[in-house]
């Protein structure tokens, strides 16, 4: 799967997510494994804005090429860093209230 397809996926799968509760979170580790089983990358979440994520997730169900240009700058190889991956989840919770 290239990017364009696997952040398609990404969009389907949050707006079709049945839960209210952990949507966010589990849509972007679902998407995090797919980057890297495909791609050999994943997001570093923690350098995305809060808020310019939440309005390019709020459009991309009828465009996502504002999200694909919000996360590939931010894509990296190290996808077995414990560190990437740790602050990735506190970010989730971080977009979805919690505070850090």
């Amino acid at each position: 799967m290239s990017y364009e397809e696997i952040i398609a996926k990404y969009v389907e799968m949050n707006v079709a997510h049945p839960f209210m509760e952990g949507n966010g979170r589990s849509t972007r580790i679902w998407l995090d494994m797919m980057l890297k089983k495909n791609l050999g990358r994943v997001v570093q979440w923690a350098e995305i804005d809060k808020m310019q994520y939440f309005q390019a997730m709020e459009r991309s169900p009828v465009n996502d090429l504002e999200l694909r240009f919000l996360i590939e700058p931010h894509l990296t190889d190290r996808v077995n860093d414990r560190e990437v991956i740790f602050k990735g989840i506190e970010q989730s919770y971080y977009y979805e209230g919690y505070e850090k």
